[in-house]
């Protein structure tokens, strides 16, 4: 399935294109990743985010790593040392960023690819083949799951009402369409929905230059608002849902994303609003069991102390950057894949439909 939405993420003239989402909205700059090292560089300094779009780059990061190591007619010797040197990479790969599964999910995938056809030259054939069926399954799967969250939403209300988001889960987070973005194009397009209310998501403001340029590039009416202002915004405006992205959905329902997401899990069940999640099965990670074993990752100080290299916090001063949180399921209404919809998530609901 063709997605019409922007593409963060694409293979075109045999080469990995990506959309540099660290100068959106005020250039539209793309980047070709010729080496793996290029490609574990471009998930480590955001210029791809958002989880399943990092587990598309990894899957095209594999085909790169497997084509530059590649020599016809190997011996069977060389052919070992041409696994070793790519298992390598994968290595490396899959350790580019640790919270969103996806990142993991496609790398084993490709990684199993490759080990069944690494002494056959066809091997970059089957490989990128596969890649290229990630990222097609990845959109069509994005389609599902917005219309399984919009009749959801029509069950709830057939009155038009507003909605929040947080942070990126669009287009540029994923194949195409978008998991919580996917979700609210489809509310629009179904008249359920009035207004997208988008947290500008600090340190890296993915709502502010993300989330309302993607919304507002479709004509979808958004409105910018920030973090702090959730809980006003909740009580005083028609919102009905919250709905954001997944990083990683532990085996109870508990969910990681990025960080303000518990905060705003909390505010929405104070106010009655109702909380979702919308992720793709690769998000899921069964093998875990709460959310309590997730690792969190920490970035660097200086993307809260300073602003597009402007200074905005005394030198000098102390700072902590968790760049994600763990909502409890207790706080989530519904979990939204395309295998169908979790309510009110706990561990035998979440083995029921996933295994």
């Amino acid at each position: 399935m063709q997605s019409n939405t922007v593409k963060a993420v694409d293979w075109k003239n045999d080469q990995l294109v990506l959309l540099d989402q660290r100068v959106l909205p005020k250039s539209e700059v793309y980047i070709i990743c010729h080496t793996i090292s290029e490609v574990i560089d471009s998930i480590k300094t955001m210029v791809v985010r958002g989880a399943p779009a990092i587990g598309i780059v990894a899957a095209y990061g594999v085909v790169i790593s497997a084509r530059t190591h590649h020599k016809y007619d190997m011996s069977l010797e060389q052919k070992e040392e041409y696994k070793s040197v790519v298992l390598a990479d994968l290595n490396l790969l899959a350790e580019a960023r640790p919270t969103a599964v996806n990142l993991m999910w496609a790398v084993d995938k490709m990684k199993q690819c490759f080990l069944n056809t690494y002494q056959d030259d066809s091997t970059i054939a089957g490989l990128l083949a596969l890649a290229k069926k990630i990222h097609e399954d990845d959109i069509a799967n994005n389609h599902q799951m917005g219309d399984l969250a919009s009749q959801l939403m029509a069950r709830a209300s057939s009155n038009p009402f507003s909605v929040m988001t947080h942070c990126n889960a669009g287009s540029l987070a994923t194949g195409g369409y978008g998991t919580a973005l996917g979700a609210i194009r489809s509310a629009w397009k179904n008249n359920l929905i009035d207004c997208v209310y988008a947290d500008e998501t600090r340190p890296w403001l993915q709502g502010a230059r993300l989330t309302a340029w993607e919304l507002a590039q479709e004509g979808i009416p958004v409105c910018l608002n920030a973090d702090g202002a959730a809980a006003w915004l909740l009580s005083n405006k028609n919102i009905k849902w919250i709905i954001v992205g997944a990083d990683r959905v532990a085996a109870n329902g508990d969910v990681a994303n990025k960080i303000g997401t518990y905060s705003l899990a909390v505010l929405a069940k104070f106010h009655g609003v109702k909380m979702m999640v919308v992720a793709p099965t690769s998000t899921v990670d069964m093998a875990l069991k709460t959310g309590s074993e997730i690792e969190i990752e920490m970035r660097t100080t200086q993307e809260l102390t300073q602003i597009e290299g402007m200074q905005v916090a005394p030198i000098g001063v102390d700072a902590i950057n968790p760049v994600f949180d763990v909502t409890p399921a207790t706080l989530i209404d519904a979990i939204v894949t395309e295998k169908g919809v979790v309510e009110s998530p706990n561990t035998q609901k979440m083995l029921t439909l996933f295994g």
